[in-house]
Formats: C-alpha cells, structure tokens, sequence
C-alpha cells in the first residue's frame, strides 16, 4: 500500500478529489507519522487530532454527497506555524508569556483554510515571537532538522519546514520577517515562499516587526506551493497594509514553468550575494543551479545591488525597534502570564516580574537594542539611518530589476549547524540571513527552492529566486523549471 505520507499535495488533493482515497485517512496517516517522529524532531507544539480529522470528515461528506472541491487543496492537511491566532487551539508564538493562551477569533490566512477544506494538524513550532534563525529560541525546546537531529532547521520557522521533511505534513505555513520561510526551507531541502508584503492578510498574526512580516506557503514542490499560495492570497479590508488586487497566476506559472523553458528570461546574480566565504558546498551548488538555468535558456547577467551589504545592520534597527513597539502590548495585566500576582506588589512590579520570566533571551535582546534605536538622542543616528538605508536598498533593487526578470542567490551562505553552536554568537546566527534580508525590507517576494546537497558535508543548500513587487508568478515559473531539470533529490532518512 501506496505511504500517504510520501505523496505531495497536488497527487494527494487529486487522489482526494477522484474518491480514491479519503481525507480522513490522509490526516490520520500525518497524524500517525507526528506520533511515531515527532518525539525526536519536536515541529509541533500542539497536535489537533479531534478538530483535524472532523475538518477531514468534512471534506469527505462534501465529495460524497456530490459537491466540488472546495478548494485545489481541499482535504490535505497542513501545519500551521504556531503565530497564527486560532480559536480552536492554543495561540504561544513559542513563548512563556502566551503559554495555554486561545484566541478569541481566527487570523484570516486561518479562515481561508478552513474555508478550502484544508484540516490544520497543528501548530508548529518557531523561534520565540519570531525572531531567530535556528528555532533553538523556542520556549518549549527546540526543532530538530530531519537530515541530521543534531542540527538546526533553521528559524524563526524551523518547525513548519522540519515538519515538512520530516513527512509529518504534505504543507505548511510560515511567516518570514527577515528569511523565517526561506532560510528553513534551504536547511530542510523543502521549498518556501515569502510573498509580496501586502498580499496576504496579516490580520491576525502575532506581529514582531509590522512592516516586514508576511505570511507565505511552503511544500516539497514548487507545485504544492503555488496551489497553496492561491488558496491564501486575498485583499482583506481588515488588514490596513493589504493590497487590493487581484491574485497572481502562481499555478498557471508553475505548471508552465515546469516544462523546463526560459527562453528570454533574464536572470540577475546579485555580486553582493555571492562571496568566497560562503561554505564551499553552496557555492558549488549555486554555480551548477546557475548553469542549469543557463541551460534552460536563461539569459544569465551579474548585477549590482551596493546597498546590501549594509542590509544585516539596517534590518537589525528597524526590525528590533517594531519589536520594541509591538511587544509592549504584553503587559501581564489583560492576558498572558503573570507573576507576583498576590496583591502584595504594584503593577509595576508585576509587569516587570512576568516579562522578566516570560521572555526569552533573543527576545530580550532585540527588545531593548529596538529601545535604544528609538530613544530621544538616537532616534536619528540609528533608526533614522536604517531607514534611509532601507530606501537605496529599494532603489538598488529597481535598477536590478532594469537588467534582469528574477535575481538569484543563495538562500543561506551556510548549511544547517549544529544545535548550541552559535547560540552564544548572535551576530554569526544574524548574518546567516544575509542573502535574504534584503528582500523583506523592499517588500518584494522570493523563492527558496532545494538546490541539492552540499558537496563539502553533505547537507541540504537552496537557492533564492527573487522577483519585483507584485511579480510572484516569475518566483513559480523559474523555481518550476529549474526544480524539473534538477531531477529528483534524496529525502531525509528519519
């Protein structure tokens, strides 16, 4: 009998629809397969059997009683990362502070799932309120990657992308700030979207910097990521940086791309993007994805983009400092933990007691360095200057995007670490995200896409494709025609 577990969505969606299989037995299968791994690789904080399977039921009752698919996806289940508020399941953002806490109602990017007939299995795990490169600053412990537990799966959301090599979901959703979706995607050998900013809901997503998170989709394939790109995609009136416009035609570019044609696309190296010190590993596998799209009929050009190599500092300014903003709501006086509650201690006190046990150490950090950027005397030498860095980034980008259709990179300049190794290096774990930091500041979108392993130790390495604002189709088109003529890559052996 045919392992549900090894099938992608697209293959399972089909053998759902058709009737030759049922949605209720393709989530207990991915429910089987958390109990039996996920005691080692820890990608989910919470596991929904009950709601999963009667939202399979769903799907199943529907088809049975003669009624199309609600959706492409309709009946395959999902991990769904653990910042996304649900009424159904516990809401933590991998903190203390949240610890237990149900939200009062649903994010949207949540209710369009439930609307596509898509049974959520969980929630993932994540680096704490999103910051981190590595998940090992989660609260409840951290993620291990697949391909070798002794390594990280990258962050901040390491658990939805180990969830997916681990073959404990066909799909996942991940929110990326500055690389949360990509970066893990490259470590785990899976593929990771992060969308045009503004074109999918924010609305309820736990917000750590408001004009740099997006939600986004992530799979084994190019495919299975665009179906499910188009299902959560959507202007939302209740999200004021949502754009009103219509849905790309990521599933139509895909499919096209996967007939290995670039003929006439233009594809930019970033020079800023690439260098010796980057481990030899990715840069071979980055060389051979080059030459591959060459081969496909590429256009291949070097571009210039200066104001990158300032992007790690501008990014860790401005996101630190709407940190500072937006986790001041987490005040221990409306919900959340709370300590020295005994009336014997002001709320003053109170206050400074549960976010001294509810916060973790990176989140700390970032706290107070966002704290400082915007303090009176600094506001401009620091915050101030990220910003004007941030607009040449933009401008940077423009004139790339003049010479070339789509940019690549290497996600990561590194494959996975091992657990512990850079936790006391904060500046090493930030500028593992230098290649894809540059992205999220412009609001444009990008691509990780499994570029092979890396020669050097044999671990997974991805390749970025970047696209301009609103041009989220080139992403499925390139990484669709480049993923065919790579062939198929081996699976992590857990």
């Amino acid at each position: 009998m045919t392992d549900l577990t090894r099938l992608g969505a697209a293959e399972l969606a089909e053998k759902i629809h058709a009737r030759e299989v049922s949605s209720v037995e393709v989530t207990q299968a991915h429910l089987d397969r958390i109990g039996a791994v996920d005691g080692t690789v820890n990608a989910f904080l919470h596991v929904a059997h009950e709601s999963a399977l009667s939202a399979a039921q769903a799907v199943d009752d529907a088809l049975g009683a003669g009624d199309a698919p609600a959706s492409a996806l309709a009946g395959v289940p999902l991990g769904l990362k653990d910042i996304l508020v649900t009424t159904d399941m516990p809401t933590t953002a991998a903190s203390k502070i949240l610890e237990g806490w149900v939200a009062p109602y649903d994010a949207t990017l949540v209710t369009k799932l439930r609307a596509a007939g898509i049974p959520i299995l969980g929630k993932t795990n994540m680096d704490e309120f999103a910051m981190g490169s590595s998940t090992e600053n989660s609260a409840y412990g951290p993620t291990r990657n697949p391909w070798d537990t002794d390594r990280i799966p990258g962050g901040s959301g390491g658990g939805s992308a180990a969830a997916l090599a681990a073959f404990e979901a066909p799909l996942s959703i991940g929110t990326d700030t500055g690389g949360s979706i990509r970066q893990p995607a490259a470590c785990t050998s899976t593929v990771g979207v992060k969308p045009t900013y503004g074109t999918i809901s924010r609305y309820g997503i736990i917000a750590a910097a408001s004009s740099l998170d997006q939600a986004g989709p992530c799979a084994r394939s190019v495919l299975d990521t665009a179906l499910l790109h188009e299902v959560i995609a959507g202007y939302d009136p209740r999200d004021s940086t949502s754009i009103d416009t219509p849905v790309r035609p990521m599933v139509a570019a895909a499919r096209a791309g996967a007939t290995g044609d670039l003929k006439g696309v233009r594809v930019g190296i970033v020079k800023e993007l690439y260098s010796d010190s980057y481990n030899s590993g990715v840069r071979g596998s980055f060389d051979a994805a080059v030459a591959q799209l060459t081969a496909l009929g590429a256009e291949v050009v070097e571009v210039s983009c200066p104001s990158f190599e300032h992007a790690v500092a501008a990014y860790y300014l401005v996101m630190p400092s709407e940190v500072s903003s937006n986790l001041a709501r987490f005040d221990s006086m409306r919900y959340g933990l709370r300590v020295k509650d005994d009336g014997n201690h002001s709320a003053q006190q109170v206050m400074m007691a549960s976010r001294a046990a509810g916060f973790g150490d990176e989140v700390k950090r970032r706290i107070m360095i966002g704290t400082y950027a915007l303090s009176a005397g600094y506001y401009d030498e620091y915050y101030g200057q990220a910003l004007k860095v941030r607009a040449l980034i933009a401008q940077d980008f423009a004139k790339a995007y003049e010479q070339a259709d789509v940019l690549v990179s290497p996600t990561s300049p590194v494959t996975p670490w091992k657990l512990g190794e850079k936790l006391d290096d904060p500046l090493a774990m930030y500028l593992s995200d230098m290649c894809t930091l540059p992205t999220n500041l412009a609001g444009h979108c990008a691509i990780s896409v499994p570029s092979g392993l890396s020669a050097e130790d044999g671990l997974p390495v991805g390749l970025q494709i970047m696209a301009p604002a609103l041009a989220d189709e080139r992403l499925y088109r390139v990484g669709a025609a480049y993923e065919a003529a790579r062939g198929e890559l081996p699976t992590a052996a857990l």
